[in-house]
């Protein structure tokens, strides 16, 4: 009886902080089919009373007038005419954070190899030091890289997005792959050097295939890390052509207005694609998170 009521009362905490950790989300997904009026009663209500599709017709369809505008209640009669950029956003978000991972993996995996298998003269020195760069917060490089990316002329480029977000996701990624690396046992490099295997044949047949958990956590987190920032991209960027995301959802919000039912529909499409890669990679990210933070 008393290991039940151990168990039971163990469950009971684990649903308790479930239900407190997901209800954040839980509430994003029910008021993006509610309309303004229910979002903003008191008390609210967890259950649309009537539920409502109006809000992602207003971001996949917006009005492109005033007149238009008032004709959706379910919003209140407002729209931001940012509401428009959505879908070019969600373009630049995804495509700049698959190009960020994709480099992330080629070049984190180049440094980390050398790193986990070659000794040379300062490596210690040169691993604490690119480690460092993200230690140093991001609001701190902010004028650095304004500087550099405006004479370079790649303002409202998403070139720009993709140089400032790999100045801050590689040096993670080498430290997790590094470490990931240095778990797999150098016999198998001596056994493939043996059979006449260079380096390169090496890393990319018996390596690569090993250390697939460690290449998708780097992948993932830099994707993430990509999509999810705001701060770069609010600087940077101006127009349509490379504009993200996080900061359309920003500009709902006006000087006399906030749009809280289509902020809600478009977190909702926001963090899609970071869940499905949670949920779709969770046992790769455990292990190569795991792996790479407890060697070297």
């Amino acid at each position: 009886m008393r290991k039940r009521l151990t168990r039971v009362a163990f469950y009971a905490a684990v649903l308790a902080m479930g239900l407190y950790v997901t209800s954040p989300f839980l509430w994003l997904i029910i008021s993006s089919f509610q309309t303004e009026r229910e979002i903003v009663s008191v008390p609210p209500h967890w259950i649309p009373q009537k539920p409502t599709l109006e809000n992602y017709q207003a971001l996949f369809d917006p009005p492109k007038s005033d007149s238009d505008r008032a004709k959706l209640p379910e919003q209140g009669g407002f729209v931001p005419a940012s509401a428009r950029d959505l879908l070019p956003s969600m373009r630049n978000s995804l495509l700049t954070a698959l190009v960020v991972a994709s480099i992330n993996v080629l070049f984190g995996t180049l440094a980390a190899y050398a790193f986990a298998r070659f000794r040379f003269r300062g490596r210690q020195m040169l691993t604490y030091a690119i480690l460092s760069l993200r230690i140093v917060p991001d609001v701190a490089l902010v004028i650095p890289f304004f500087m550099l990316i405006r004479t370079a002329g790649l303002l409202d480029s998403p070139l720009a997005l993709v140089l400032t977000y790999l100045g801050a996701t590689l040096p993670f990624s080498v430290f997790i792959l590094t470490g990931f690396l240095q778990t797999i046992p150098k016999e198998l490099d001596e056994a493939a050097m043996v059979d006449g295997a260079g380096p390169w044949q090496t890393l990319w047949r018996i390596i690569l295939p090993i250390a697939s958990p460690g290449l998708i956590a780097a992948a993932v987190f830099s994707f993430m890390a990509s999509w999810n920032e705001f701060l770069f991209a609010l600087i940077f960027t101006e127009t349509a052509r490379s504009i993200t995301l996080p900061v359309i959802v920003a500009t709902f919000t006006s000087d006399f207005n906030i749009s809280f039912s289509l902020m809600n529909a478009a977190g909702v499409l926001a963090v899609i694609p970071p869940v499905v890669l949670a949920l779709f990679f969770r046992r790769y990210l455990v292990d190569g998170l795991t792996r790479g933070a407890v060697k070297g």
